[in-house]
């Protein structure tokens, strides 16, 4: 395993503060799609050892609310790996700390892009999957990149 294998995930926990509840006292869509994206920023430019900036985001569905006082841990992975882009992966789960029960609360895509100090697209290390989880994320990242693709058409 290279040094680049030891960088595909990244898991944050927060606990979810009073400041960002709407106006129903749950989580404010906009205060987690900032989390997301932080998230994404991490875990992409922990891989690509250079700074990234967000390119796309998919399939953000909010399945249930997320609680103020609740502890959010979003689980990132890269999941495929092009020339300047990577694929990050955010699997949400939502924990009430007082019940311990756990909620998987959403799951989206991030397309970022390394960039150099020149603020230009650059390259970002290799990555071929090894596991079967790995392979499987490759190939369903794939089928969205294409899909992305024929969109932008």
């Amino acid at each position: 395993m290279n040094q680049a294998d030891d960088k595909l995930s990244l898991v944050i926990a927060e606990l979810i503060p009073p400041e960002a509840a709407n106006f129903s006292g749950k989580a404010h869509g906009g205060y987690l799609l900032h989390s997301l994206d932080r998230v994404a920023y991490a875990c992409a430019t922990r891989y690509a050892e250079n700074y990234t900036v967000t390119l796309s985001v998919d399939q953000v569905v909010f399945r249930e609310p997320v609680y103020v006082g609740e502890l959010v841990t979003y689980k990132a992975s890269i999941n495929r790996v092009g020339k300047t882009s990577m694929e990050v992966g955010i699997k949400v789960i939502a924990e009430n700390l007082k019940t311990g029960e756990n909620r998987h609360t959403n799951t989206c895509y991030f397309t970022m892009v390394a960039l150099d100090k020149d603020g230009k697209p650059t390259q970002v290390p290799a990555y071929t999957p090894k596991t079967e989880e790995q392979k499987r994320r490759w190939q369903e990242a794939e089928i969205r990149n294409k899909m992305r693709l024929e969109l932008a058409k």
